[in-house]
């Protein structure tokens, strides 16, 4: 059987990250118009990797450097001498002028920050058709440095009032950069732009979920053989997915262990064993680890060791599970892209990771196993359409998100069985509420927090003194960033009351109204 590779069997996109906080976008934005895309952090982008890759074009990012410091990152000189289509957005267009003979400077009152207004010129260029059909273009500027002189081959084609190179292009070698950053939301047009240059790099939009899934299962059939596959059932929507895509693939070789960590939300443990028993006929095994779990996290605080705690007691379990099976060779779990981009430290250093992720990192020496990750290359929206490919429903496929650890990072501070029954009772309220509002859909995840202070607190003539919660609500296309979802005063007043009024052991209750960044959507 021939090997099935997305690194063969789709167009691909590079981009090169160079620590723009919305490189993320860029991906998204391609992969809406059906276009396969990796990012990469520009240091591993090596000479030996772009012979690897084999790009159809590059992206390269906005990032936090000036090019103009020593040692600012740079990617490999091969990028441009590849023979393919190569768009610089902000940084990239800096260090493409940087590296191909153009000139930087600092910002010396010609900074940009936030919406701006782009005209053109007469040069005329592919990557701008569909724009300008106004007078001008809004776009979203974020530089300091600017452009002093483009390097010989290119022309204007847009300026603005403060960036004079606003956009560019060198149409005979198709390279083309823009000071502003198409891929957010506030460059209304910015889709046309990445439209214009797909078409120009000749992708054929091949990216779909009926190919995926075709590729997906011939792909998981050639890695497994006739090995035995356990995979990590956790009951949401991105292990279901993969367990269900595996299962059509090898069928029995497959077993599910859904460990029940004493974390999960209320009911839902009883509803995921029956749910996959009942309609998917999966074979399954409930390990009920709750005491175990709940023992080992006793008395921890630290959100990172929370983390660290679970992931390596999920292993532990699984290894349980495999060798009680006789053993397996293979271990699935439901890795989304998400997880791993923000597991991959930009500058190869943990400081600027944002999170540990329970499932990124490979597997112990000990285990003896090797990883079935089909979903590792999805965002979460594609997820989802995988599912329905799947025939999955509707119902159970528009779930909100719910993390690996469970509550434990919606329980800020030390962990008890006290405070976990409390957040289960008040998350039931607060998710019934947005139910029967008929807002759930509308929201990308919401949950409750329990936070780790108790307030004072008037309750009929007594006084109290119980825990504050945090509602969160946020709305989103992939999870990389989000915003607060805009409740009316009315919702949110009369879902207090009832948490107050129905869970004991809370007397106040907040709502959380930061985004995504700079917060996370998860409180730990």
């Amino acid at each position: 059987m021939t090997e099935i590779d997305v690194k063969t069997d789709h167009d691909r996109l590079l981009i090169v990250d160079f620590g723009s906080q919305v490189t993320q976008l860029i991906a998204r934005r391609l992969r809406e118009l059906n276009v396969y895309c990796e990012i990469h952090p520009f240091q591993n982008v090596t000479t030996d990797f772009l012979t690897d890759f084999a790009p159809k074009a590059v992206i390269l990012s906005g990032g936090p450097a000036s090019v103009i410091d020593d040692a600012s990152p740079r990617p490999p000189a091969e990028v441009f001498s590849l023979g393919v289509p190569v768009l610089g957005i902000c940084y990239g267009q800096q260090v493409m002028m940087q590296m191909l003979g153009g000139e930087v400077l600092r910002g010396d009152g010609t900074a940009e920050f936030g919406r701006a207004w782009v005209t053109k010129t007469d040069t005329a260029t592919d990557l701008l058709t569909g724009w300008f059909l106004e007078t001008r273009e809004q776009v979203w500027m974020s530089h300091g440095d600017h452009v002093a002189r483009i390097a010989p081959g290119f022309e204007v084609a847009g300026t603005s009032p403060n960036a004079p190179f606003a956009v560019i292009a060198d149409t005979e070698r198709r390279f083309y950069a823009v000071q502003f950053h198409p891929e957010v939301h506030h460059t209304p047009n910015g889709r046309t732009l990445f439209e214009n240059f797909i078409r120009i790099a000749g992708f054929t939009g091949d990216w779909t979920m009926d190919a995926y899934r075709e590729q997906a299962v011939a792909k998981i059939r050639e890695q497994v053989g006739d090995a035995r596959v356990i995979c990590a059932l956790s009951g949401g929507v991105d292990s279901s997915v993969a367990a269900v895509l595996i299962h059509e693939a090898i069928g029995d070789q497959l077993t599910c262990v859904y460990v029940d960590h004493g974390l999960m939300r209320q009911g839902e443990s009883e509803q995921v064993v029956s749910m996959f028993r009942e309609h998917y006929n999966l074979p399954l095994i409930h390990a009920d680890e709750s005491e175990l779990f709940l023992g080992k996290l006793d008395g921890v605080s630290d959100p990172e060791t929370k983390r660290k705690i679970i992931g390596g007691l999920f292993i532990d379990v699984f290894q349980k599970h495999a060798d009680a099976l006789g053993g397996a060779e293979f271990l699935a779990q439901g890795t989304l892209y998400p997880d791993v981009i923000e597991s991959v430290s930009f500058s190869g250093g943990p400081s600027v990771t944002i999170k540990s992720h329970h499932n990124v990192g490979g597997l112990p020496e000990k285990m003896g196993m090797k990883l079935v990750e089909p979903l590792r290359e999805l965002f979460k929206d594609e997820v989802r359409a995988l599912g329905r490919e799947l025939g999955l429903p509707d119902s159970f496929i528009g779930r909100h998100p719910f993390p690996g650890p469970g509550l434990a990072i919606r329980c800020p501070g030390e962990i008890t069985r006290e405070k976990l029954d409390i957040l289960r009772k008040a998350d039931a309220v607060y998710i019934d509420q947005i139910r029967k509002h008929g807002l759930y859909d509308e929201i990308w995840q919401a949950f409750v927090a329990i936070l780790p202070v108790r307030t004072v607190g008037v309750m009929g003539d007594g006084r109290t003194y119980d825990f504050a919660c945090a509602l969160r609500a946020v709305t989103s296309v992939d999870g990389m960033t989000a915003d607060y979802y805009p409740f009316t005063h009315d919702f949110l007043g009369e879902t207090a009351t009832r948490i107050i009024n129905e869970v004991k052991g809370i007397n106040r209750v907040t709502y959380d109204i930061t985004s995504k960044p700079p917060g996370t959507i998860e409180w730990e």
